[in-house]
């Protein structure tokens, strides 16, 4: 279901972070309202600030995205999720559009810290587990991937971040929400997506 953290005392990083300001392009006083609202951030001196090497509360993150997709919908929802191949920190060995899908996953813990320790340790390749994941499956087409996202993030974002994933690597890329499967806005565990190029 989305919104809802799978375990308490995770955190995400401010480059992530970051992407909600930067997904909300020249309404960027309405991110500042939103994040701000939930505790992440400051104002100094008139303007608002999110640190970069600062880790926030991952369950005030996704009420900032609970409040958004109330007010403003999914469109909004999508281009912040567009943002994040742009913001996040992603694995160095991605160079195509299968390495980019397989990815996702890894940069998602990456960017998410739990007691303190980064979910995905690049030097063992070691992944923790909290926060759910980017699924990967190659389907029998060579054109063709599937990703189940089972996390506790919006449809929407998901999907704005595969289809940024796959447009960089492939332009005619296609990417759509598979209505045959469960949705996390009907209160499903995940969302799956279909990407073809």
């Amino acid at each position: 279901m989305q919104f809802r953290p799978f375990e308490k005392g995770i955190e995400v990083n401010g480059v992530t972070v970051f992407s909600v300001v930067d997904g909300l392009g020249v309404f960027k006083s309405l991110a500042r309202k939103y994040l701000l609202e939930v505790g992440i951030g400051i104002e100094k001196d008139g303007e608002y600030i999110i640190d970069p090497d600062q880790w926030y509360s991952h369950e005030s993150w996704l009420k900032a995205f609970e409040h958004i997709a109330n007010d403003i919908g999914d469109s909004v929802l999508r281009e912040i999720g567009m943002k994040i191949p742009e913001n996040a920190q992603f694995p160095p060995w991605v160079n195509d559009i299968v390495s980019a899908m397989k990815s996702i996953d890894v940069a998602y813990h990456m960017n998410h810290r739990k007691d303190g320790k980064v979910m995905f340790d690049v030097n063992t390749g070691k992944m923790y587990e909290g926060i759910g994941h980017y699924g990967y499956e190659r389907a029998d087409n060579d054109h063709k991937i599937v990703s189940e996202c089972r996390n506790p993030y919006p449809c929407a974002f998901d999907e704005g971040i595969i289809k940024s994933m796959a447009k960089k690597f492939e332009a005619k890329s296609n990417v759509v929400h598979d209505s045959t499967k469960p949705c996390r806005k009907n209160g499903a565990e995940s969302c799956t997506y279909i990407v073809t190029w």
